[in-house]
């Protein structure tokens, strides 16, 4: 079993920060790729920003210069750092991960529960 766990969001004013954290635990050969997304009120879940096993980091363009993905590999955790956070940015962050469960499996992929991020004066 593979568990992912998000911390970090809450309640920010327009224009601050929020660092979340997403780790991953449980059994398993090895992660590759890890990913962030969110998804807002009535909105589909959208791609915010996902990095390699080697560390480079893509984004969406409309995210790029306010978002930063980050890796820990050796403690298995994904981070997003999330600056000049604006109302739009309001939504449950959802963190996965490619994970080869045993050696010669292939990918899976699997799901955080998601953690809330409200961006509001």
């Amino acid at each position: 079993q593979v568990q992912l766990v998000e911390s970090g969001g809450g309640l920010v004013q327009p224009g601050g920060s929020l660092r979340l954290s997403c780790a991953a635990s449980g059994s398993f050969f090895r992660i590759d790729g890890m990913g962030w997304y969110r998804q807002a009120p009535g909105k589909q879940r959208e791609l915010v920003a996902s990095i390699t096993r080697g560390g480079i980091g893509g984004y969406v363009d409309s995210l790029k210069g306010r978002f930063t993905i980050s890796r820990d590999l050796a403690k298995n955790i994904v981070y997003l750092q999330m600056d000049s956070l604006k109302p739009d940015d309001t939504a449950v962050y959802y963190c996965n991960a490619q994970v080869k469960v045993q050696i010669l499996d292939p990918l899976r992929t699997y799901w955080g529960q998601g953690t809330q991020v409200t961006v509001s004066s």
